[in-house]
């Protein structure tokens, strides 16, 4: 018995019409059309990650200013020609929290700025620090705020900047982030492929035909013109902001953390050891990410600090912006990191053991390697700190320029959405389990990348193992479901 044995007259030579999911007959195309389902399901799956971080982003770029205007009292004060002695300042600051003892100090960077002295507080969260403004001029406090990590961040640009990291939820949270950044760099190369291929594709029909308008007018064609040419444009932003926020990750960041130290690519540090061996190279992300702990200093005759300001300023400290920070137990160095992250900004730190008036370790920025001052400057840039105000109007401008990518994917796959008889249904889709008609090299080739994406970056290799499946299942059953459709049984007439 055969299927349609009697077909219907005037149909024998009819073949059936291939439905979205039909493969086609050979495998050639099969990474473009891999390729154009990959992008469509990481713009859905990651494109509301996507959006909330480029608004949140936005937002955490342009905090510098807000904590000006919002905190002008804790941070500034008028110009002060002969500042008190920092020894007077820790003082008054430390009356003021009861006796308690300073885990770090900030002195003012400016005549017009204040000093900050943080201590310690078990209501604050991690990385937090209750943190005492004071007038260096007068001795009087200024302010009374919780900051947050080694920029110290106020209050606002906290809540902002876990809103970024992990929607205020938390480590949990920082799974959104993570997917975010994980993604977006596939989305953005893959989408230039995409793009590149659809103009070779559009000249190649132009010389054949009349030659296609140079821009869309309007309708989807326009707003895919929109999306490619940005999406081109901000291409290396794109890739930058992927590349700088995974290494704030929890997972991704811990490996790539490791490759850095295996390649000799980590920040050198100081040992604050009296005795001993160094210490392990320190990270670059408290300003942003997460900070050390606080450390459990004893009380200190507040006029070491003199002392050890003094010591570190006549060695290779030199920028306006530095932190103090006392011992963490007995046994241990004082140690004066260079704080500021303004190109061109440096990160040189030294480790002092005043009782002898002698610098027992230091780390000169200028003697980094070049990886680890680009970690530096690159991890500035991506907080907008390193140039200032044009970085941050940079990173608005990528902000919003990516809110609008994901807005205008939306767009356009609402508009080609595969509803039967909608005037809104453009084209065909490209067919599901194009990967699995690939050559075998091919598959090969694209199995083994995947298994080290999924090494390094394990976010990603799991979602794009799930993409696979799922797009190969689904395929699989509506080719069987419209193999069903269109080959119906019947009797055999013998």
């Amino acid at each position: 018995m055969t299927l349609l044995a009697n077909p219907p007259a005037g149909a024998q030579n009819t073949p059936p019409k291939p439905g979205p999911d039909t493969p086609p007959a050979s495998d050639r195309g099969w990474f473009r059309a891999f390729l154009l389902r990959l992008h469509f399901y990481a713009g859905i799956l990651a494109g509301p990650f996507l959006l909330i971080a480029a608004i949140t982003g936005g937002l955490y770029a342009m905090t510098p200013q807000l904590e000006q205007v919002i905190y002008t009292r804790e941070l500034h004060v008028p110009a002060v020609a002969h500042p008190l002695p920092l020894s007077a300042q820790v003082k008054a600051a430390v009356e003021h929290a009861g006796g308690a003892a300073p885990v770090t100090v900030r002195p003012a960077p400016g005549p017009e700025d204040t000093t900050r002295v943080l201590f310690t507080d078990p209501s604050l969260g991690d990385s937090q620090y209750r943190t005492l403004f004071v007038d260096p001029g007068t001795g009087e406090i200024r302010g009374d705020l919780p900051t947050y990590g080694s920029s110290g961040a106020l209050p606002l640009r906290t809540w902002i900047d876990n809103l970024h990291r992990s929607l205020g939820l938390g480590e949990p949270g920082r799974v959104y982030s993570e997917l975010a950044a994980s993604w977006l760099w596939v989305i953005a190369l893959g989408g230039l492929l995409l793009w590149i291929d659809r103009l070779r594709r559009r000249r190649s029909t132009a010389k054949k035909t009349a030659p296609a308008k140079p821009r869309p007018a309007s309708g989807r064609a326009r707003t895919v013109w929109l999306h490619g040419t940005t999406g081109t444009v901000l291409l290396a932003a794109f890739v930058f902001l992927s590349a700088t926020g995974l290494t704030w990750s929890a997972n991704a960041g811990a490996n790539i953390g490791t490759v850095r130290t295996a390649l000799g690519w980590a920040t050198p540090t100081i040992s604050t050891a009296l005795t001993g061996p160094a210490s392990a190279p320190a990270g670059e992300h408290t300003g942003h990410g997460t900070a050390g702990p606080a450390s459990a200093a004893t009380a200190i005759d507040p006029t070491v600090y003199d002392t050890v300001q003094r010591l570190a300023r006549a060695d290779i400290i030199t920028a306006p912006m530095i932190d103090i920070k006392p011992p963490a137990k007995p046994g241990t160095a004082w140690s004066v990191t260079e704080a500021g992250r303004e190109w061109p900004g440096t990160a040189s730190a030294v480790a002092i053991d005043p009782s002898t008036g002698t610098i027992t370790s230091r780390a000169d920025f200028n003697d980094f390697n070049l990886a680890a001052k680009l970690t530096r400057w690159t991890i500035a840039a991506h907080m907008g700190l390193l140039f200032g105000l044009p970085n941050q109007l940079l990173l608005l401008a990528v902000a919003v320029g990516l809110a609008a990518m994901v807005i205008w994917g939306y767009v356009m796959w609402w508009k080609r959405r595969p509803t039967r008889g909608s005037a809104w249904a453009f084209g065909r889709p490209a067919p599901r389990g194009a990967f699995l008609r690939a050559h075998w090299a091919g598959v090969l080739t694209a199995i083994t990348v995947m298994v080290v994406l999924g090494l390094v970056l394990p976010l990603l290799g799991w979602s794009l193992l799930a993409f696979i499946i799922l797009d190969t299942a689904i395929g699989a059953a509506k080719r069987r479901r419209t193999s069903h459709e269109i080959s119906p049984a019947s009797s055999d007439p013998q």
